[in-house]
């Protein structure tokens, strides 16, 4: 499961790490609290040629006559992506990357659910696979994508069953397509001992709250 996440690499970085041309109409700026349903910088790759283009997070099925036309589709399930109708046909021809700092995750507790902040312990960005589609019905047209998740691996065990799928710079290629065959095998936790992760306040549950504090660690679970 991912649920909220922070983005903080400016566009043009964003296309520099990816060698990606950036599309013009991206949002851009520093957003500690991307919540379901914000538009979002996403890398695609078609004919060998990588864009960094705004889609919705909240995948929209080709059947749906309006976005909410049905359930939030915010994440996809890396062992049944490939036979959900929502999500196969996408899974197939349609994979994404989306780069982010660190993400936010909740363990219940005895007082409530507790925020935890995760990013990578070398303090580099986070490459998260998803995937994506261009839905159209009427005259609305809608970009929008999901994070593939697996079983959590040693890191987050702890906190939730659930993580994205997070891929080395090594598989960027082979994810988006452009390396031929057996994406399949990338949708994984990966290896342990890369992400940290520590308690934050729980301010950042309102969809609402800005700003970097929303990261900082806390002492007292219930702040």
């Amino acid at each position: 499961m991912c649920g909220r996440f922070a983005v903080t690499l400016p566009t043009e970085a964003m296309a520099q790490l990816f060698a990606a041309t950036p599309s013009n109409d991206l949002l851009g700026g520093e957003n500690y609290n991307v919540c379901p349903t914000a538009e979002i910088a996403v890398v695609t790759s078609q004919d060998g040629l990588r864009r960094l283009r705004p889609m919705r997070w909240g995948f929209v099925p080709s059947w749906y006559k309006t976005p909410s036309d049905g359930p939030l589709l915010i994440n996809a399930r890396a062992e049944t992506i490939a036979e959900k109708p929502a999500f196969r046909e996408a899974c197939r021809a349609r994979r994404c990357l989306i780069v982010v700092y660190g993400f936010y995750e909740w363990r219940a507790e005895a007082d409530g659910k507790q925020p935890f902040y995760l990013s990578r312990r070398d303090g580099g960005p986070m490459v998260m696979a998803a995937i994506w589609q261009d839905w159209a019905h009427a005259d609305q047209r809608l970009s929008s994508c999901a994070l593939v998740t697996a079983s959590a691996n040693a890191d987050l065990a702890p906190i939730h069953h659930r993580m994205p799928v997070i891929m080395e710079k090594d598989d960027w290629a082979l994810w988006l397509g452009e390396a031929g065959h057996g994406a399949a095998r990338l949708m994984q936790a990966g290896p342990s001992g890369r992400l940290q992760h520590w308690k934050v306040s729980r301010a950042v549950n309102s969809n609402r709250a800005t700003g970097s504090q929303l990261r900082a660690p806390v002492e007292n679970a219930a702040t």
